[in-house]
């Protein structure tokens, strides 16, 4: 049995919905990063860098959304990753600037502790990180365009992963709704019942009343 480990709201959404899309049977726990329980010597043992997500499998613990979601494509939905290897290098290129691109500017706004010791410049880095963050959504809805899909005309794991940072615009109320493509493309993905599902469980921002 799988079992994933991630945090409500947290880029670990990214995995649940794959897993979820996927159809396998997978247990799923989550932990609460107010109350630090990625940092308690249980968890660690799961995953030693204290993040979310962690997927645990009979071979051990994989970590990292790109990887996850590859593996859980590859093991158990072929149809969520494509089978063309330039189509497919490019939805490994895509979630590799989410991961390292993306996710940190958007890490300068709500944890600018992780980049410096100075308080006094945590409003410089918050204001650079909501610059940086909003450049990565307007290229995010030029990329899906007219497209059903970021990809294309089929749906991916990278679909899930985007839709984490459309979510985490609106929790700091950037003008997300202004972004045309990505907005048309997220209330598709709402449409959908298995990403539904997993944001119910989570209490996104996206479903709340």
């Amino acid at each position: 049995m799988l079992k994933l480990y991630y945090a409500p709201g947290a880029c670990s959404t990214a995995s649940h919905i794959g897993l979820e899309e996927s159809g396998a049977k997978y247990e799923s726990q989550a932990l609460s990063f107010a109350s630090n329980e990625q940092k308690t010597p249980e968890y660690l043992r799961i995953n030693p860098r204290g993040r979310v997500p962690a997927l645990v499998i009979d071979e051990g613990t994989i970590v990292e959304n790109t990887a996850i979601l590859d593996y859980v494509a590859a093991r158990y939905a072929p149809a969520l990753m494509p089978s063309d290897p330039v189509q497919r290098a490019r939805a490994i290129s895509l979630m590799a600037w989410f991961s390292n691109n993306v996710h940190p500017a958007f890490t300068h706004i709500s944890r600018p502790e992780r980049f410096t010791d100075d308080p006094s410049i945590f409003d410089k880095l918050r204001e650079k990180g909501r610059a940086n963050f909003w450049a990565a959504l307007q290229e995010i809805d030029g990329l899906i365009g007219s497209k059903p899909w970021v990809l294309g005309d089929q749906f991916s794991v990278v679909d899930g992963y985007a839709l984490v940072f459309y979510g985490w615009g609106k929790r700091i109320n950037l003008p997300v709704e202004e972004l045309k493509n990505y907005t048309a493309w997220k209330d598709r993905m709402l449409a959908r019942p298995a990403v539904r599902r997993v944001l119910e469980r989570e209490k996104n921002v996206l479903v709340a009343a």
